[in-house]
């Protein structure tokens, strides 16, 4: 949070030109960074890398420690000569300090969501018999560290309802540590399960343990750069020491494999999703808990498409698959006749892209992306259609979640103008009532939300997002921030941002470009956007920043671009290919 107040600070006071910032870009005194004499050979070709030194832990490299802490001092020193700035800060502080909920979920016959009293840096896990109730702490986050760097982070409730499992992040880092808490009581078992990365939690049906993945304990020193390599899962029965886990899988022939779990709901069935890396492409195990001795079997035998497991009838097997089907699909696989010939199509692939499935109170909820927004359509299971969810506006809906036997479920609806509201929904009638609305200082109503489409430089329709206050003039002069991502087959979608809306509120107009590389149309789109296609992405930011220019929403000394991770590598292309087009630039 802090860091965006920063960055938005500088963005909003320079670009509305607000003020003069006395100190000029060729004045700033910047720390010379060392450079190294390290090459790395790839098949045969020399590559030079000076700066491998900074890639050395900040936590424990005294060199990258001070090389960080000069680079702030320079940051600092330039920021707090802005006048404005403490103004804004006041502002963001004020926007930001408002409770932030999120959707109730319900295990072992109680409720529990998460909560945000304002500016918490954690979000506390609260607990309550029914929705009308007194909440109750269960986890506080924000006291296990002074500094709110200590996090939870994932959480598995025992079937029963006797007992959680949640895993500790610390500082940011992939390793987990899990613990078990007895609910009722509040205390924390002896337990400790270390070394988990890329890993959830998957209890068997009578509460007695889980199954997790692990890696073996790294040497010294080495936490932090070691390779992803032998994952193992195991299962961890509650009250005994991590010692003591019994080995359920691996795969020492494939040492690049990672494994995630799931346990059917009737208890009877383990399965293994096994991945490689970050595409979306699995084999799948499955075993017969029923059956102590028995092996995992193998389901699918290749890296060649998604199959993300949703639920079972007995044998059969339910997954989301991209299989034949580019924007995804719901099919039925009878494990008893496992013959790729005799897999039932139950909700067949349509125009717009399938996120995400749930099945809750036997329906399947499908979670469709229709131009970047959220369409949630209800299919009993047989794929017969019931009905389709409706939402105010323009915006995206996420939650949905439940078990088979609710007849509820809960989801949050927000938009660029919206705040997160908590709806809870009637599965039965298709009721949806709303449980919580933020109250944040502002009113939505005084903003406008659009969503209009730009040829990119082939001729190729891209969506985009706009939001402002309403009344502004299209007349060239307007400040406006362009963003984009465009990778990873990942979709931006409608959200709801503090530091955005204070943009809007000073005047400013906030622009979101769905580029090819991320996941709106499928992975025809993401495939458009990735490797050799890498240029396409640019050239859609880059027409997104022409559209606005040529339909007077602004002008190249007026607009500023902002990305992270892959976005920032996307900012930092369209800077360089076309400098005369931006005003200013955050990658």
């Amino acid at each position: 949070m802090k860091f965006s107040r920063l960055v938005y600070s500088l963005l909003i006071t320079v670009i509305l030109g607000q003020v003069n910032i006395p100190v000029a870009h060729s004045e700033i005194p910047y720390p010379e960074t060392r450079t190294v004499d390290h090459v790395d050979v790839y098949h045969g070709v020399k590559v030079p890398d000076p700066y491998r030194w900074l890639e050395e832990d900040v936590r424990t490299s005294k060199k990258v420690a001070d090389w960080v802490e000069a680079e702030n001092k320079v940051s600092f020193h330039y920021l707090e000569q802005i006048p404005e700035r403490k103004a804004i800060e006041n502002r963001l502080t004020k926007l930001w300090n408002f409770e932030k909920y999120g959707s109730p979920f319900k295990r072992g016959g109680a409720y529990y969501y998460f909560k945000n009293d304002g500016l918490q840096n954690q979000y506390v896990l609260y607990r309550l018999d029914d929705l009308d109730a007194k909440p109750e702490v269960l986890i506080d986050p924000n006291t296990w560290s002074k500094d709110g760097t200590v996090a939870l982070d994932g959480t598995a409730f025992s079937d029963d309802g006797q007992y959680l499992a949640y895993g500790v992040q610390d500082a940011g880092s992939d390793w987990r540590t899990w613990r078990v808490m007895e609910i009722e009581s509040r205390k924390v078992l002896d337990e400790e399960l270390k070394w988990v990365k890329f890993s959830g939690a998957s209890w068997t049906r009578d509460s007695k343990g889980f199954f997790y993945g692990r890696y073996a304990e790294p040497k010294e020193g080495t936490a932090f750069q070691n390779l992803n390599l032998n994952q193992k899962l195991y299962y961890h029965r509650v009250g005994t020491p991590q010692s003591e886990d019994v080995l359920v899988y691996e795969r020492p022939d494939h040492p690049d494999w990672g494994f995630s779990t799931d346990v059917s709901e009737d208890g009877r069935w383990l399965v293994i999703t096994v991945w490689k890396g970050t595409d979306d492409k699995y084999q799948v195990f499955y075993k017969d808990l029923f059956e102590p001795y028995g092996l995992p079997i193998n389901l699918i035998g290749n890296f060649e498409n998604e199959y993300s497991f949703l639920g079972n009838d007995g044998s059969v097997f339910y997954f989301r698959t991209d299989l034949d089907a580019p924007k995804k699909r719901v099919i039925a696989i009878d494990v008893r006749n496992p013959d790729p010939k005799n897999w039932k199509e139950i909700l067949p692939e349509t125009e717009n892209v399938l996120r995400e499935v749930g099945l809750v109170g036997n329906l399947f909820i499908a979670h469709y992306l229709q131009d970047a927004k959220t369409q949630i359509k209800i299919h009993l299971m047989d794929g017969q259609f019931v009905r389709e969810v409706k939402f105010p506006s323009i915006g995206t809906a996420s939650g949905f979640g439940g078990r088979r036997t609710d007849t509820e479920t809960f989801y949050s609806f927000s938009s660029f103008a919206t705040p997160p509201s908590i709806y809870r929904y009637n599965l039965i009638t298709g009721e949806s009532k709303l449980l919580r609305q933020a109250n944040v200082d502002f009113n939505p109503e005084d903003y406008e939300v659009k969503q209009v489409f730009y040829k990119s430089k082939d001729g190729t329709k891209v969506p985009m997002f706009l939001a402002y206050k309403k009344g502004i003039q299209l007349n060239g002069q307007n400040p406006t921030l362009l963003y984009g991502y465009g990778g990873f087959n990942i979709p931006l979608t409608p959200s709801f941002s503090i530091s955005r809306l204070l943009w809007m509120e000073m005047g400013g107009v906030f622009a979101m470009a769905n580029l090819r590389g991320g996941g709106e149309y499928g992975e025809a789109w993401h495939q458009a956007g990735t490797k050799l296609n890498k240029q396409n992405v640019f050239d859609d930011f880059i027409s997104a920043a022409e559209w606005l220019i040529d339909n007077k929403y602004t002008n190249s000394k007026k607009l500023a671009i902002q990305g992270g991770s892959n976005g920032g590598l996307l900012v930092g292309a369209v800077m360089t290919q076309r400098p005369d087009l931006f005003g200013v630039c955050l990658p």
